[in-house]
């Protein structure tokens, strides 16, 4: 049986754009397993019905059923222990801090500054969905919570720890990467895909990571669609 990622999708089916998901895209790369992914809209809960779950990544390894993009990964080592990606003990709960880290800080400044390029990238049958939840989480329209300006002061402050990071390897882990580069990188893929926003200097530390990343296992982030590459065809 196929190896199957369930995969969130935009205006293209091409255009995968869950931070999430690419978590799990790379941590599959980086274990060297195939996979096919199965494109998945905001609003078509019923197409997880069968994992008891409402929003992707959800995986399908066999007879395994995984969601929650950071239990997948703990399932791949578990599962597949050549190649680690979380380790144990002190070296997961390195990962799992982050996993909070971008969630908790560069996911909030990113969405601030391209929450705009994010709804002209979904699908319209999803756009009233992505605005009606996001705005009860914002407390705010989209359009009063979109701030580039306050968005990238906001994330350039939240960089200054991976900086340090990456002063003293080419990677999160070290001199390779594993589960907290891909935990990261993810929200990374999520604005390059939907944004043409310029969101590190090429002097910062963090552009060389990124270019580092985007070049892993045979280019997967630097082949993926962007907007760019579809916006004519959509207007």
């Amino acid at each position: 049986m196929a190896r199957v990622l369930y995969d969130l999708c935009g205006i293209d089916e091409g255009l995968r754009f869950s931070p999430y998901c690419w978590r799990v895209r790379y941590a599959l790369a980086h274990k060297g397993l195939d996979f096919e992914t199965r494109a998945w809209h905001f609003t078509d809960k019923a197409a997880l019905a069968f994992a008891d779950y409402d929003k992707v990544p959800v995986l399908v390894d066999g007879e395994a059923t995984v969601t929650d993009s950071y239990a997948i990964l703990r399932y791949l080592d578990d599962t597949y222990p050549e190649a680690p990606l979380l380790g144990e003990g002190v070296a997961e709960a390195r990962a799992r801090f982050f996993k909070h880290y971008a969630e908790r800080a560069l996911h909030p400044a990113m969405m601030r500054t391209i929450v705009m390029d994010l709804l002209n990238a979904i699908d319209p049958r999803d756009r009233d969905y992505f605005r009606e939840t996001r705005e009860k989480r914002f407390g705010r329209t989209l359009e009063e919570f979109h701030s580039p300006a306050k968005g990238l002061a906001q994330l350039d402050a939240a960089l200054e720890p991976l900086r340090g990071c990456l002063n003293d390897a080419d990677f999160i882990d070290g001199q390779s990467p594993a589960a907290a580069d891909y935990l990261v990188f993810g929200a990374f893929m999520w604005a390059r895909v939907v944004s043409t926003a310029d969101l590190v200097s090429n002097a910062d530390p963090v552009y060389g990571w990124i270019e580092r990343m985007l070049d892993l296992h045979d280019g997967l982030g630097r082949q993926a669609m962007r907007i760019t590459d579809i916006e004519g065809a959509y207007r």
